[in-house]
């Protein structure tokens, strides 16, 4: 009898340390383009191993191959992570040197916990309910931000910044891990959404409210303007922008957005050019009855968020960014407070949409009833 599909995934997600520690030791495996060969043939293996856990299914969503290649990812990124905070040693050493040298970076390492633990969980309990014929659009779509999210500040980062002039074949083997969330994401969002079955007249009677009268709306309204706000602001810090507040912001406050790896600069203006205008749809929906889409993307957004600012919290308070770039302990409470509510709220307005989605409904036609939709 075969073990259900999820811990067949876990088992070969686990060998992940153990190929890492088997190349460490082979010299002869430590050359660049070698590294880069070697780890397409180890995720071609890891995929044909995948297929053979699946063989007995007569059909297998194409979502699950890439679930379950990136679940062995995550155990290569959580090695990592364990590795440069000196907690084992003997598996990355070859990939720093030859493969990936930014790896060691305290981004890459928040970045890295977070596949590790988070992403992994997520696919785990996303291929237990896929083979259990339960919905698992929702956490897709969470993990499919948070992916988007660390590539588009991960590859840039790397590129533009002081890794940028060292940038190793290794390197490429991102290309499909870039691609592949992309593509997830666009089957998530065209799969029909799960709606809860509301009668007519509650719609209306609820889609009639005035934002003055829902006042959890209300504040969650207010919250995203001052994080909209804060968004544009910290964008113009990493512009240079001349303003004194802007001098003062990044000495004194974040001096981390100056950091010469370049990966939070990166992350403020995909804030500014990416987050502040979804922030500014998410306003809108807020006031506007029937905008179902929120239902979607509040979910994609709160998982793209909670990402990005683990990485950068994390990564402003780590042993591995010089103390020049750290927060000042000074100052540590008020920016690590704003910094914690940029992720919740996202979170929060996420939960507030799918507790209780009724506002975001599709709206009634004047004057229908329930007992006249029935008869339609």
């Amino acid at each position: 009898m075969r073990p259900p599909v999820e811990v067949s995934v876990l088992i070969v997600s686990l060998l992940a340390p153990g190929v890492l520690y088997t190349i460490n030791n082979i010299p002869a495996l430590q050359e660049p383009l070698p590294i880069l060969g070697l780890g397409m043939s180890i995720l071609g293996f890891v995929l044909l191993l995948l297929r053979l856990t699946v063989s007995n299914q007569t059909k297998v969503d194409p979502l699950f191959y890439v679930f379950a290649e990136f679940s062995f990812t995550c155990m290569v990124g959580l090695t990592n992570a364990l590795e440069q905070d000196g907690l084992i040693s003997g598996f990355m050493g070859f990939y720093l040197k030859k493969g990936e040298p930014h790896l060691s970076t305290a981004y890459a390492v928040m970045m890295s916990y977070w596949d590790g633990i988070v992403h992994f969980i997520l696919f785990l309990t996303i291929i237990h309910r896929m083979f259990r014929g339960k919905s698992y659009r929702s956490l897709g779509l969470l993990w499919a931000g948070s992916s988007i999210a660390n590539q588009i500040v991960h590859i840039p980062g790397v590129v533009i910044g002081k890794y940028g002039t060292n940038i190793r074949p290794g390197f490429w083997r991102n290309v499909p891990f870039f691609l592949a969330p992309f593509w997830a994401a666009s089957v998530l969002f065209s799969r029909p959404r799960e709606m809860p079955v509301v009668t007519a007249d509650k719609i209306s009677a609820e889609q009639k409210k005035g934002l003055i009268f829902r006042p959890i709306d209300l504040l969650l309204s207010l919250m995203l303007l001052g994080a909209m706000a804060f968004s544009v602001f910290r964008g113009f810090v990493v512009l240079d922008c001349p303003l004194d507040t802007c001098f003062t912001y990044i000495y004194q406050y974040e001096p981390y957005l100056k950091d010469p790896v370049v990966f939070p600069r990166v992350m403020m203006l995909v804030y500014l050019f990416y987050a502040m205008p979804l922030m500014a749809f998410f306003t809108y929906g807020l006031r506007t009855p029937g905008c179902s889409w929120m239902l979607d993307w509040t979910i994609f957004f709160a998982g793209a968020m909670a990402q990005s600012q683990w990485c950068h919290i994390g990564a402003s308070q780590h042993s591995r960014t010089p103390y020049t770039y750290r927060v000042p302990a000074d100052k540590w409470w008020p920016v690590i407070t704003l910094n914690v509510l940029l992720a919740a709220l996202p979170a929060l307005l996420a939960l507030r949409c799918h507790t209780n989605p009724v506002y975001f409904m599709k709206p009634v036609p004047e004057g229908q009833t329930n007992k006249e939709k029935k008869k339609n």
